[in-house]
């Protein structure tokens, strides 16, 4: 569409589009004019959504052609003879604080048989540890276990073995559980490390019993799952485990074909200020080099450099070699299939065939939900014309309600900027198990890269706290952030990201009213009081709890039910009026409703109404 076009669906001038337009715009975009096309689907759907409409998609009419014409797939099995051993690809799972990054900045750190440190100081998502001359592991590094689970949802299994950090002195947790689950499920072999053995608590055996209750038998139990006890602080056994996931490999027979188109996995991609778009990808077959013409998902790339887990640039990736890459047009998605194609003119042909899909798809959705809600409207609408005609009405008139309604109800906003494309799902699927109607959780944009001018500005527009997580802010932009008021948190760790949320949410959380008790008392005696010819049914009274106070509100309770809720009219000790008794004492007592029958064994429950704020109700799972 021409931003003219769009300045009239959206009902908006054209010079305010124009300015909303480079809100959303990235680098290598420019709109100037009214008759300039917007052909960049991304910065369409943005800018509807920013003017609080729904963009309507719908699939590009593309020559008829077979799927299989325009898309492109993996390379059917390769020949026996071709292939040859390749190192065994592990990904390290297992519950929060039990010592998963511990164990994997150690590895990524030292070099286990020589006992060297030093030398990677990049991070890549995953990285590769030598061990000798012939034998090395890669690892991924994912952020949790999001990119995982990502992996397996795409197809693209890339894990061989799954090493399970437990702590010997927590045992098996939820997540524990969890990712025994999505090991058994990827059909991937499991390593136990039990970590934490340096710990005075740590009892090894009792860990190794509550692995069992979950089928997960080690050798010490009769199975044949290997247990290794390490320290990953200390680094105490970690060439063990090594060795133990080299010994697991060669039972595997792990093999690839080195030669062909490549083919690999995205592991997870990000936006460097210096470099640009960057993936990382592990490869499964082939040789991937410098120049390949890659696709990923919806994105592809010409691949101009590229880097080994040290920074330094490569030519050649064989099979099970993790590598960033420079030469993306878009940043893929962690888990998407990475395929080498002959040209850059069929990487584009697939990219947008793929695209078109997925708009048919999304379309074909929407008009699912359409179809559902036009149905239970039609039904309603039928059911009150039932109920008019039932009633004698030959014309059932309906109030118009506004179009527009303004939400009142309290809700936090957030922005989302990550380092990497790994980082931000995570984040995202942590922030998706929160459901409270009480104040909504709003994601009102996320991205990958530096905090740029448009995150404060859409942060400003739409009153939301902008989160930072491992990304770099620019002093200029703190600066212009405060002077605007916009809150800017920079976290480097996911649980102190969603306590500082929870925070936020617990502030903005309705008030209750609750009730403390502060006394209790026994009717012992029923007595009638005249004053001034009017008779009074006084309460003879033991204190049993607490203390009676004139100031508190009262209850008079008989079995279960409530008789009177109310104040006091008077409390006596003896002829003389005061204002409480404690426990142990005996006192008359007369309500402010002179018609309630108080009766012995009656009880008089004596309180305080508190406003106490409602406690968010959120468990992200750690």
């Amino acid at each position: 569409m021409s931003v003219e076009e769009l300045a009239k669906q959206v009902g908006r001038p054209t010079k305010d589009l124009l300015q909303i337009l480079h809100l959303h715009i990235p680098e290598g975009h420019f709109y100037k004019s009214k008759k300039d096309l917007i052909n960049n689907f991304d910065i369409l759907r943005d800018t509807v959504r920013f003017m609080g409409k729904a963009p309507l998609l719908v699939p590009s009419k593309t020559q008829e052609s077979t799927s299989h014409d325009l898309d492109v797939y993996p390379r059917p099995p390769a020949d026996p003879k071709d292939l040859v051993k390749r190192s065994p690809i592990v990904t390290i799972m297992g519950h929060v604080d039990h010592g998963k990054t511990t164990l994997l900045d150690y590895l990524r750190k030292a070099n286990v048989v020589a006992g060297e440190f030093g030398g990677i100081t990049q991070h890549i998502g995953a990285f590769s540890v030598k061990l000798g001359e012939n034998d090395k592991v890669t690892f991924i590094d994912t952020p949790g276990h999001a990119a995982f689970t990502s992996m397996r949802a795409r197809g693209a299994n890339a894990t061989d073995i799954v090493v399970l950090v437990v702590a010997a002195d927590d045992g098996v947790m939820e997540q524990t559980v969890e990712s025994i689950r999505m090991a058994r499920e990827a059909e991937a072999p499991i390593i136990v490390a039990i970590n934490k053995i340096d710990k005075p608590s740590a009892n090894i055996k009792r860990t190794e019993e509550m692995l069992a209750e979950h089928q997960i038998y080690t050798e010490n139990m009769g199975g044949d799952i290997q247990a290794i006890p390490i320290s990953a602080l200390n680094g105490t056994n970690i060439e063990t485990l090594v060795e133990a996931i080299i010994l697991q490999s060669e039972i595997m027979g792990l093999q690839s074909d080195p030669g062909g188109l490549a083919e690999g996995v995205i592991v997870e991609s990000s936006q460097d200020p210096n470099k640009g778009k960057l993936a990382t990808a592990i490869v499964q077959r082939g040789t991937l080099r410098k120049g390949a013409i890659l696709v990923a998902g919806t994105a592809y790339a010409k691949v101009r450099l590229m880097f080994d887990e040290l920074g330094k640039q490569i030519s050649k990736a064989p099979p099970s070699t993790p590598v960033e890459m420079m030469g993306w047009k878009e940043l893929p998605a962690a888990g998407e299939i990475l395929l080498e194609v002959e040209s850059e003119k069929k990487a584009q042909q697939v990219v947008s065939y793929r695209k078109s899909k997925e708009i048919e798809n999304k379309g074909i959705a929407d008009q699912s939900v359409i179809s559902e809600k036009q149905a239970e409207h039609k039904k309603a609408h039928n059911e009150r014309r039932r109920r008019a005609a039932e009633q004698g009405l030959h014309f059932l008139k309906e109030k118009r309600e506004k179009l527009w309604v303004e939400d009142t109800t309290p809700r936090v906003k957030v922005i989302i900027k990550g380092d990497v494309d790994g980082s931000v799902e995570a984040i995202l699927d942590v922030l998706e198990t929160y459901d409270n109607s009480d104040v909504p959780l709003d994601v009102v944009h996320f991205g990958v890269g530096e905090l740029s001018p448009s995150d404060i500005e859409a942060a400003l527009l739409f009153k939301a706290i902008i989160y930072c997580f491992n990304v770099k802010i620019s002093p200029e932009l703190k600066n212009e952030a405060r002077k605007k008021g916009v809150s800017v948190r920079q976290m480097n760790v996911i649980y102190h990201l969603v306590d500082d949320i929870k925070k936020e949410l617990a502030v903005k959380m309705p008030v209750e009213e609750e009730e403390q008790i502060t006394g209790e008392a026994d009717v012992i005696q029923q007595f009638d009081v005249t004053e001034k010819r009017k008779k009074f049914v006084v309460a003879g009274l033991r204190v049993t709890k607490g203390e009676l106070s004139k100031s508190d509100r009262v209850k008079l309770v008989r079995g279960e039910t409530i008789l009177y809720d109310g104040t006091i009219a008077s409390l006596r000790h003896l002829k003389n009026e005061v204002n409480s008794m404690k426990s142990g004492t005996e006192c008359g007592l007369m309500l402010n409703d002179a018609s309630i029958p108080v009766q012995l064994g009656d009880i008089i429950v004596c309180y305080k109404p508190l406003q106490v704020q409602k406690k968010v109700d959120w468990d992200p799972g750690f």
